[in-house]
Formats: C-alpha cells, structure tokens, sequence
C-alpha cells in the first residue's frame, strides 16, 4: 500500500464474510470510519464515494475468488491534509482486469452487465491499484481529504 507522507492517523483491519454479505458490512464500516474525527487526520473525503468504491472491491472480491480464502478489509485514514485508502486483500493473486492501464479510447458498454466497477475506481479515485500479497493480492484506492467548509456547504 503506498504510504501518507506523514503517515497515517487511523487504521482498521477487519475480516469479511466470503459472501454477498460482505458488502453492507464493509460500507458500513467505510461510512463510520469516514464519520468521526479522529485526532490529527487531516481533511474527510466523500463518504458516499468511499462506500460505492469499497462496495465494488468487496463484491469483486466475493465473486471473483470463489469462496476461496478470506476477504479483510483495511481502511485507513491519512493524515494532513487527509483523505483516505482502502484496500480489499483477498486469496487470488491473478491481477484485476483494467485497473491499473485503462484504455482511454475504448468506452465502457452500458449494456454490459459487469464492468464498471474497475472503471469507476479509475475514474472517481485519486490514485488506485494492486500489489501482491503473501496470501493472495490486495486492490486499494485513496480518495483526498475534502476541507471541512467545503463539507458543510456540500451537505
């Protein structure tokens, strides 16, 4: 996982069902974690961003390693000026399709069932990718820290 230049303020770690069920429980955990300041994190990014992006790594890791092995989920938040990563480990280490090299001259079908939640990562995170684990592999993104006026004026 690439570091915080200062290092990170918060972490968690948790292991997930290897079911559908992994998914609200990794929101909610996403939303919580998104929810309370914790002393010196820097700026909160999008909850709701930071939920639909985990639930697309958590139901990926679900449907693509078969039961196989665990699913953990490490959320951690970063310092100033903030923001978040999140990561999904899971038993496969087989790459994700079209995480790291999307191919800006091909669209993504909008009739095509599955797809575009890969596309998504890319196009609503600062930065995404996937690194080898010794159990498997790990997809993350991060997201950057939204100044606290600006939240007030969002919500």
């Amino acid at each position: 996982m690439p570091e915080a230049t200062t290092g990170p303020a918060t972490a968690w770690r948790v292991r997930l069902p290897h079911t559908t069920a992994a998914v609200p429980i990794a929101r909610a955990l996403v939303r919580n974690a998104l929810t309370d300041p914790a002393p010196g994190a820097g700026g909160r990014p999008d909850r709701d961003t930071a939920e639909l992006l985990t639930a697309e790594l958590v139901a990926n890791a679900v449907e693509h390693t078969a039961g196989a092995g665990p699913i953990e989920l490490v959320v951690e938040l970063l310092s100033a000026p903030g923001g978040c990563q999140i990561e999904v480990h899971d038993s496969q280490p087989a790459r994700p399709d079209e995480l790291v090299c999307p191919d800006l001259e091909t669209g993504v079908d909008p009739w095509q069932e599955n797809g575009r939640g890969l596309f998504l990562i890319r196009a609503l995170s600062s930065d995404c990718g996937h690194r080898p684990t010794a159990q498997g592999k790990a997809v993350w993104f991060t997201l950057p820290g939204i100044p606290e006026q600006r939240r007030r004026r969002a919500g």
